[in-house]
């Protein structure tokens, strides 16, 4: 049963690799310092949103995600969460396409996207599920010496660019709708149009190979290097699966930066009161 002292992270359960993310959170949560018991719950209603402090987008099919979520009466719940409470959310793969302002090569028709992140994504940058691979990435909040953490890609998107605030680029397919910070919170995330660069992709490429295998586009050879995880505020997105491995490094930090998020608003209910 959750108290209400409880900490409680969710992990959005329409579709995709959820249990998956919960088994690494509580992996990640042992012997991890927190002032109040950390609990994971899936979500599949705005009831269930309601009682979050933060939220996992999973892996998984986002044109689907977002249909169910509008269907369940949770894509404006799913926004408010997001962009006017501000509240830690991470997206992973078809999480970070939805978390993303801008997505080219969408489905026929598009797809809703729940925004957060002001950046451009090309969805299946790597092609089909056939062309799916793995690689060593080097994660900025990881120590130099660390062992690289090995990236889980399939039909996975890249950052193509990073954007303002305000998405005006007549070329981009979709565009998620602009939603204002609720109350005081904008002050807990003064540098929130900051996107910072977590993690890139570097590989080496042959003469005539394919660089994105959804973009036909070939390569003159050489080292080719791309975006594949960022932070703006409070907003996470990963092109990987770390849900799909046995580390539970990325799920320790992220569960850290939930806890400095919690700390930085009750100091900021503290200085109101005052």
């Amino acid at each position: 049963m959750i108290k209400p002292t409880d900490i409680t992270v969710g992990v959005l359960a329409l579709q995709g690799a959820f249990s998956e993310h919960i088994q690494l959170l509580q992996k990640a949560a042992i012997g991890l310092e927190s002032p109040q018991p950390l609990i994971f719950i899936l979500v599949k209603t705005p009831s269930e949103l309601a009682r979050c402090s933060a939220l996992i987008i999973p892996g998984g099919e986002s044109t689907t995600m977002a249909l169910i979520a509008e269907r369940s009466n949770l894509l404006e719940p799913l926004r408010d969460f997001v962009k006017a409470d501000r509240r830690p959310t991470w997206g992973t793969c078809a999480g970070m396409i939805l978390l993303s302002e801008a997505a080219n090569r969408t489905k026929k028709g598009g797809q809703e996207l729940i925004g957060g992140l002001s950046v451009r994504v090309n969805r299946n940058h790597f092609g089909r599920q056939m062309e799916s691979f793995e690689a060593p990435l080097q994660l900025s909040f990881l120590a130099q010496d660390a062992p690289p953490f090995s990236g889980v890609f399939i039909r996975a998107p890249i950052v193509e660019s990073i954007m303002p605030r305000e998405v005006r680029d007549s070329d981009v397919e979709v565009r998620a709708p602009t939603k204002a910070a609720r109350g005081n919170v904008e002050s807990v995330f003064a540098d929130d149009d900051h996107v910072e660069v977590i993690a890139e992709l570097r590989r080496r490429v042959l003469p005539g190979e394919a660089l994105s295998v959804a973009d036909g586009e070939r390569g003159n050879g050489g080292d080719v290097s791309s975006i594949v995880a960022v932070r703006q505020g409070n907003v996470v997105g990963t092109s990987f699966h770390p849900e799909l491995t046995s580390d539970p490094r990325i799920h320790r930090w992220w569960l850290e930066e939930v806890l400095k998020d919690l700390k930085r608003r009750e100091e900021l209910l503290k200085e109101l009161r005052v």
